[in-house]
């Protein structure tokens, strides 16, 4: 899959994982989305490293991976930055 894909999938599942992890997140949609382009990666890197078959299209498989990743590096996103204050 080509990286112009991933950047597509990306975008899609973050969209997805934002809508299945709804509430207030601490980032805006332009790092939502790339939150989204890194998980897809992630979720098919664990696909495959786990032996669940090779992410290689644009697919429900594909999408369903992805989106398990971008839910994956949304809740690891807002663990790490959603308890700290504003105060400046």
């Amino acid at each position: 899959m080509g990286i112009i894909s991933w950047i597509l999938l990306g975008l899609v599942a973050g969209a997805l994982a934002k809508a299945i992890r709804p509430g207030r997140d601490p980032q805006g949609c332009i790092v939502t989305m790339i939150i989204g382009i890194v998980g897809a990666v992630l979720g098919g890197w664990i696909a495959t490293m786990f032996g669940w078959g090779r992410v290689d299209g644009f697919n429900v498989y594909s999408l369903l991976v992805a989106t398990g990743g971008a839910v994956l590096a949304l809740a690891i996103w807002a663990a790490v930055t959603g308890n700290r204050r504003r105060d400046i």
